[in-house]
C-alpha cells in the first residue's frame, strides 16, 4: 500500500518537474528589444545578429515554452508533421504586410529556425534566408 502511494507521488514529483519551463540564459541579447521587434520591422533584432550567432547552440534541447518566454511568440510557426515544427523568428522585414512601413522587394528574409522535435524539444538552429 505505502508502495503504491511513493510511486504516485514521485510520478506526480516527476510531471511537475518536467512541465514547468522558465526562461533561457540569452547571454548579451536585450529580450525587450527582441521582443519589441516582431517581424525584424524595427531593425532591432539584426542588430544583435553576432552575439545571436554565438549562443545559438545554447538553445538546444529547451523546449518550446521556454523559447515562447524568453523571445516572445514566434513570428511564423510551421507544423510539418505530427514529429517536428519550426519557430521562426525574423532578423529582417520580409514584405509590407507583416511591415506596413517597409518599402523593400518582398524577399526571403535572414531569420533563426528552431526545429523542435516531436517531443517540443529544440533539435536544431539555424540562422538563414532559406526555408527548411
Amino acid at each position: 500500500m505505502y508502495s503504491k502511494y511513493r510511486c504516485i507521488i514521485g510520478g506526480l514529483f516527476i510531471m511537475v518537474m518536467f512541465s514547468c519551463s522558465g526562461k533561457l540564459e540569452v547571454e548579451g541579447i536585450n529580450l525587450e528589444d527582441w521582443k519589441n521587434d516582431r517581424y525584424g520591422c524595427n531593425g532591432l533584432r539584426i542588430q544583435q545578429l553576432d552575439q545571436f550567432q554565438k549562443i545559438k547552440n545554447s538553445f538546444l534541447g529547451a523546449n518550446n515554452q521556454s523559447l515562447i518566454k524568453t523571445f516572445g511568440r514566434p513570428d511564423r510557426v510551421i507544423l510539418v508533421d505530427k514529429s517536428q515544427s519550426f519557430f521562426y523568428y525574423f532578423f529582417e522585414p520580409s514584405s509590407s504586410k507583416e511591415c506596413p512601413a517597409y518599402e523593400g522587394e518582398e524577399t526571403q528574409p535572414l531569420k533563426v529556425m528552431f526545429r523542435l522535435n516531436a517531443i517540443n524539444k529544440v533539435s536544431e538552429v539555424t540562422i538563414s534566408r532559406l526555408e527548411p
